[in-house]
């Protein structure tokens, strides 16, 4: 099952989940995709297995070391493609099923940035079965111009920036038709910036800067989107390591395992707030985790080894410690 390679570094089996069922479901072929390809170039056996919640027999394949997770949004970032793999005792790629929950969820997000300290702009949940009349009531809490967007997705999908009270109203009717639960939460303006984690350490600070005001499923991964990427970014070091910090701490506080990708804001006065975090952030030529890897030295087909290189570590330690369990 598991080969040796001659320079003795260890190729497995990996099976490649990616696809699914959710609104994500392009983007995360196209990261599940390039994945495959890179793990190939390291010189693993990679099986690519486009999974949905009623036919998971991709994980039922005899021979697998290893599964990577590529799914983005519902079913993937949700936190159930892990518990499968749990129940299957097979070693994964990144978060768990709590912290891929806790991430999934903006608003339970939020509630652990500001437990762990962390600035985030201001937010209320509206749900279907609210009475119009509280809705009013609770929305003057939150003046336009603000953001209004899904609960749980990503990918800028179905996101909102209303700048009065009429464009809000529309958006949350278009969005609670079609889900749950919608986030309304303060616009702050400022510059945008992400910090990847990869392991237990901070890649480089990348500033986004697109074309037009807002960062958007076009801006992220349009060939004519012109949205820049900016690593030369001209903030103070001190400022910069900040924001790396912090980053750190978002993923450490989730529970996050691997990797991550954590969104900011540097409002006016210089100051950091979380919007969000990533726990399967996207692989895309377009994405921005390997874009910073690459700033610090890593290359694609490096960047996926290293990852699966820690889920197949993690899985170890658990193996071992499970042994000293039954000697004692």
């Amino acid at each position: 099952m598991t080969k040796i390679m001659e320079d003795s570094q260890q190729m497995y089996d990996v099976t490649v989940l990616m696809g699914g069922p959710g609104s994500e479901r392009e983007v995360s072929l196209m990261s599940g995709a390039a994945i495959a390809a890179g793990l190939e170039e390291i010189g693993h056996r990679v099986t690519r297995a486009d999974i949905i919640p009623h036919d998971t027999s991709a994980l039922d394949r005899d021979g697998i070391d290893a599964v990577f997770i590529a799914l983005h949004g519902d079913f993937g970032e949700s936190g159930e493609v892990q518990e499968l793999c749990q129940a299957r005792q097979l070693p994964y790629t990144g978060s768990g099923p709590y912290a891929s929950r806790l991430g999934m969820d903006k608003a339970a997000a939020k509630q652990v940035f500001l437990r762990a300290g962390l600035a985030t702009p201001n937010w209320m949940i509206i749900e279907k079965f609210h009475k119009a009349q509280d809705v009013a009531g609770w929305l003057g809490e939150i003046t336009p111009p603000v953001v209004v967007k899904p609960v749980d997705g990503g990918s800028s999908v179905d996101v909102y920036i209303c700048r009065d009270t009429k464009a809000r109203d529309e958006a949350l009717e278009e969005l609670l038709d079609v889900y749950d639960r919608a986030m309304v939460e303060q616009f702050v303006p400022g510059r945008e910036f992400t910090v990847s984690i990869l392991g237990e350490k901070p890649l480089p600070l990348l500033e986004i800067i697109p074309a037009k005001p807002f960062y958007d499923y076009h801006a992220k991964y349009a060939d004519d989107a012109n949205t820049r990427y900016v690593f030369d970014h001209g903030l103070a070091p001190e400022l910069a390591r900040q924001i790396q910090a912090q980053a750190l701490a978002a993923h450490k506080a989730l529970g996050c395992l691997d990797f991550s990708r954590v969104d900011f804001i540097l409002d006016d006065q210089n100051q950091p707030q979380v919007l969000e975090i990533n726990t399967i952030p996207g692989f895309t030529s377009h994405s921005l985790l390997p874009m910073a890897a690459r700033q610090a030295g890593i290359e694609f087909p490096g960047l996926v080894d290293k990852i699966l290189t820690l889920a197949m570590s993690r899985a170890s330690q658990a193996c071992n410690c499970e042994r000293g369990d039954s000697l004692t």
